[in-house]
């Protein structure tokens, strides 16, 4: 077994020396060396809402399944979700909300949330996806931060009950009549919208909310799709901010529905059913998957209202998935979930990845463990609405394993060196982007906006990044993750692609530390196999693994072993958990095994 996956890491690292050897030798053919693509789609740009994008789906594709929520037992066709979209932006606006004003969606994956976000646009609304695992406080920052007017949650999920921490933040509620919330704290909430079949002090049901406008009213939502302007605000993403709070990015419909469209054809969702793990707040949710499905006929099923690897694999088995959205580290945990349960999965086509950088061995587990044909790469940001690079179909294994995938369509692109100038292709600097892509701006934060945006338009990512002539690019590391020990940079994804093939390791994770000599020294935080005694991987035995096959200074000076690790909801690993977590153990004298 040792033997085994020693040779896939050296076949690995000849491929892709030998892959990223034949680019270069094309790049130095051309004329023009320096980092920069425009990749000019095939199929033009739209000038087009939501809501109109929702007419014509439903139009063309009629009574195929839009979504399937397993844990709720609830379907939609394209044409019922239309219906029941315009029922609910009716009632919005019977509630007293105006175009442009905000609609905060505080939930895990349930049908009231895809619904709110459709009615929020047909009504031309601006919904805002909100954390389900976000506190009190967290909460209020986001209701002041964008001036929410209504918000609508579940009563509960697992041990947090929304309601209850809404009236602990705004008491105000339970005095009220429902629709008519007045607060000195938040000055703009006028309705709490609960989904329960309780009736709620101050809160309007989510079901009554459905039932509130009449017939009339509801068809008066058709009429008013022209008045909805394309670059208006459809969505406000709260970035995942490691420090201090997350910043508040408005995206337009026109940004929304273009991705949603070069996204769909990119990864060939035309009639496919997409197990969504990912969740609908997040951007990988909202755009890739529900604009990408809608834009395309595809079906979206719900397996469980947040991740669960076991009711994924049971949804992909009961509603026949072909494709599969989830983040690496959801992958990790499906393919170890079914080495466990050996379930009949059929034919899945396609495994869409992205939110992180993805492993080569995961890869390879997806493929030979879940039965996947395809696995296919997603790269972009919060800021660049959602995918920037991507996978083309028909992509061979090299190209997948070791890019995150080829300029979208209609964007352009160049790597910069600290002065702002391009450097080479093939060469690592800062990625910036250009295009139709770009967010509007952070909301009430022109200092960030400008920070981020340059008046050249061009968007700066703060990814180390590799261009080739060919249009393809692979992330070398986040510019703030880079370490430097002694003197030399490390990028923890090089480390993290070797380690997360070792015999023993299920997932690992590398940070920089503080060291009084070097500046810096390399951490490395792994989740094992079952049946491996933690206390016998230590930082001694992976150097001796690592000899030969890794240089001594990107070896990891420190090693500790964990049994899960900190993500956020849409499931990126939090590294300055890490980094607290490891400061902890230093300051409790539990120091980890050191080389």
């Amino acid at each position: 077994m040792l033997n085994g996956k020693l040779q896939t890491v050296s076949r690995f690292a000849l491929r892709q020396k030998c892959v990223f050897k034949s680019i270069r030798s094309i790049s130095t053919s051309l004329p023009v060396l320096i980092s920069h693509k425009h990749h000019v789609g095939k199929e033009p740009l739209v000038y087009r809402t939501i809501g109109s994008q929702l007419e014509l789906s439903a139009a063309e594709f009629g009574n195929t399944e839009a979504i399937v929520s397993c844990h709720e037992g609830k379907r939609y066709t394209f044409k019922s979700l239309l219906e029941e979209a315009d029922g609910l932006a009716a009632g919005l606006l019977k509630l007293g909300l105006q175009r442009g004003d905000a609609v905060g969606l505080w939930a895990p994956n349930y049908m009231h949330w895809y619904l709110g976000m459709m009615g929020a646009a047909r009504a031309g609304l601006t919904s805002v996806g909100i954390n389900p695992a976000f506190q009190g406080p967290e909460v209020a920052y986001c209701l002041n931060k964008v001036n929410i007017k209504a918000i609508i949650a579940p009563e509960t999920f697992k041990s947090q009950n929304y309601y209850e921490i809404l009236r602990g933040i705004c008491p105000e509620i339970a005095g009220a009549e429902s629709g008519k919330i007045r607060s000195e704290k938040f000055p703009h909430l006028q309705s709490v919208i609960i989904d329960s079949n309780d009736g709620l002090k101050g809160a309007l049901r989510f079901d009554d909310l459905l039932d509130l406008a009449n017939k009339s009213e509801r068809e008066k939502i058709s009429k008013i799709q022209n008045e909805v302007l394309p670059e208006s605000p459809c969505n406000i993403q709260f970035t995942s901010g490691t420090t201090g709070n997350p910043k508040a990015a408005a995206l337009s419909h026109y940004n929304f529905v273009n991705n949603g469209i070069h996204v769909g054809n990119r990864n060939e969702l035309a009639g496919e059913r997409i197990c969504v793990q990912v969740p609908m707040f997040h951007a990988f949710g909202v755009v890739i998957t529900i604009m990408g499905a809608m834009t395309k006929g595809a079906t979206m099923v719900l397996p469980a209202a947040g991740f669960s690897p076991k009711d994924s694999l049971h949804a992909i088995v009961n509603e026949k998935c072909s494709v599969l959205h989830g983040t690496p580290t959801m992958y990790v945990d499906l393919v170890n979930t079914q080495r466990k349960l050996k379930l009949p999965l059929g034919k899945i086509k396609k495994a869409i990845t992205g939110g992180a950088i993805v492993s080569p061995q995961l890869i390879k587990d997806v493929r030979e463990v879940l039965g996947v044909e395809s696995v296919r790469s997603v790269y972009g940001l919060t800021e660049t609405t959602a995918v920037i690079f991507q996978s083309l179909p028909g992509d061979h294994d090299d190209i997948v394993l070791n890019s995150v995938g080829h300029i979208q369509d209609h964007i352009e692109a160049k790597v910069v060196d600290a002065e702002g100038k391009c450097v080479p292709y093939g060469q690592p600097g800062e990625l910036c982007v250009r295009g139709y892509v770009t967010m509007l701006g952070y909301h009430g934060d022109e200092e960030k906006t400008t920070e981020t945006i340059g008046k050249d338009k061009w968007l700066r990512t703060g990814d180390q990044f590799i261009l080739e002539a060919n249009g393809y690019g692979r992330i070398v590391g986040r510019l703030k993750e880079m370490i430097i020990r002694g003197g030399e940079n490390i990028f923890p994804k090089e480390i993290e692609d070797f380690l997360n093939a070792h015999p023993q390791i299920i997932e690992a994770h590398v940070i920089g530390v503080p060291d009084e000599r070097l500046g810096e020294e390399v951490c490395a935080f792994v989740r094992l196999n079952e049946g491996v005694d933690p206390a016998s991987f230590t930082a001694e035995a992976l150097k001796a693994y690592s000899k030969g096959k890794l240089a001594h200074f990107k070896i990891p000076r420190f090693v500790i072993p964990v049994d899960s690790f900190p993500k956020t909801t849409s499931g990126k690993i939090q590294k300055f958990k890490l980094v607290q977590a490891f400061k902890e153990r230093q300051g409790q004298g539990r120091n980890a095994a050191r080389a």
